[in-house]
C-alpha cells in the first residue's frame, strides 16, 4: 500500500480548508493510499483552526503567530510519518486530482522529487509577470532543472528531508536544495485551478525575500564546501587590481607628475586592504564550515545506496 503525508500551510484559508479535505480524502479513498493530512496554520486570524478542527482524519499543527509558508512548510514535513511527502496549498489553485498522477510518476521513474508544473496559470497578469521573471533569474543562478519551481504541489520521497531545514522563503528552492544533495528531480505538468475565495498572500516584499534567498542558495550551492574558493578568488582579484594602480602610481610619481590631483594611491591602499580583507573572510568561513560539517549530522555528501556482495564460496 502507497503511504502519503499530505503537508498544506494556510493562513487565513477558513473558506478554502474544508473543500479542499474533502477533495483530498476522496482522492486518496478511490486510490486505496494510506494517508494522513496535515494542515499547518500559519497564525491564522479568522476561523481556519476552527474549520480544520472540524475535520477528520486531519493533523493540525497550529502557529502562536505568522511565521510564514517556508516555516510552516518545514514544520509540516518533520511531522509526516509516511513514505511519500506531498506538499500543495490551501488556496485550493492546487487540484488533489493531480497526485495519482504523480504518485505513478515517482513510482515508475528513477527519481526523488516530482514537481507539478502549472503550464497554464490562472493567475492574474502582474502575479504571472513577476512568476516569469523569477523563473528566468532562478535558472540563470541555480538551474534547479524544473520550469515551475514556484508550484507547491510536489511529491517528495520522506528520504529526501533527512537533515534538510527549511527557512527564510526557501519553500520555493526546495528542488534546489535537493539537487545541491544529489537527488533527482523530475516535473510533469498538472492542473491549475483559479482562486475563486479567499485572498491572495502573495506581494512585493514576499518576492524580494525570495529573490534575496535564491541569492543564498547560489552561494550555497557553488561554495558550501569551498568558500575560500569564491572569497579568497575576490581578495586575489582586489590584491591584483592594488598592485597594477600601485605600479600606476609609482610611474606617474617617477615622471614628476603632481600626486596631489590623482586618487590613484588612495584607491591602491584601498583594493589591496580589500583584498586582504576578503581573503581572510574566506579563511574564517571555511573554517566555520568546516566545523558546521563536522559538529551537525548534515553532510557535504548524499549517499544513494551501499551494495555489498559477499565473496562466493
Amino acid at each position: 500500500m502507497i503511504s502519503l503525508s499530505i503537508v498544506i500551510p494556510v493562513y487565513n484559508e477558513a473558506e478554502n480548508v474544508k473543500e479542499l479535505h474533502t477533495e483530498i480524502k476522496e482522492v486518496c479513498e478511490q486510490n486505496n493510499y494510506q494517508y494522513e493530512i496535515i494542515f499547518i496554520d500559519d497564525g491564522s486570524t479568522d476561523k481556519t483552526e476552527n474549520n480544520i478542527k472540524s475535520l477528520s482524519p486531519v493533523k493540525l499543527i497550529s502557529f502562536r503567530k505568522n511565521f510564514g509558508q517556508t516555516a510552516a512548510m518545514d514544520a509540516g514535513i518533520k511531522s509526516a510519518k509516511y513514505e511519500y511527502v506531498i506538499t500543495l496549498d490551501g488556496d485550493g489553485q492546487n487540484n488533489p486530482k493531480d497526485i495519482p498522477r504523480l504518485i505513478e510518476f515517482i513510482e515508475n521513474s528513477d527519481v526523488d522529487v516530482v514537481s507539478g508544473w502549472r503550464k497554464h496559470r490562472k493567475d492574474n497578469f502582474a502575479k504571472h509577470f513577476v512568476s516569469r521573471v523569477a523563473n528566468i533569474l532562478r535558472k540563470i543562478l541555480i538551474n534547479d532543472g524544473i520550469n515551475d519551481s514556484g508550484c507547491t504541489l510536489k511529491v517528495y520521497k520522506k528520504e529526501c528531508f533527512l537533515n534538510v531545514s527549511l527557512y527564510g522563503e526557501m519553500h520555493r528552492f526546495i528542488p534546489a536544495l535537493l539537487k545541491i544533495k544529489g537527488f533527482k528531480i523530475g516535473e510533469i505538468i498538472v492542473d491549475h485551478r483559479p482562486r475563486t475565495k479567499g485572498k491572495t498572500k502573495y506581494g512585493i516584499a514576499r518576492t524580494l525575500k525570495g529573490l534575496i534567498d535564491m541569492i543564498s542558495v547560489w552561494f550555497w550551492n557553488k561554495y558550501s564546501v569551498r568558500p575560500l574558493h569564491f572569497l579568497g578568488g575576490l581578495g586575489f582579484a582586489f590584491i591584483f587590481s592594488s598592485i597594477i594602480t600601485g605600479i600606476m602610481s609609482l610611474v606617474k610619481y617617477l615622471s614628476g607628475s603632481n600626486m596631489s590631483n590623482t586618487a590613484l594611491p588612495i584607491l591602491t591602499a584601498f583594493l589591496f586592504l580589500s583584498g586582504i580583507q576578503f581573503f581572510i573572510s574566506g579563511l574564517i568561513t571555511d573554517i566555520l564550515l568546516k566545523s558546521y560539517f563536522e559538529t551537525t549530522k548534515n553532510n557535504s555528501y548524499n549517499i544513494k545506496r551501499i551494495y555489498v556482495k559477499e565473496a562466493e564460496k
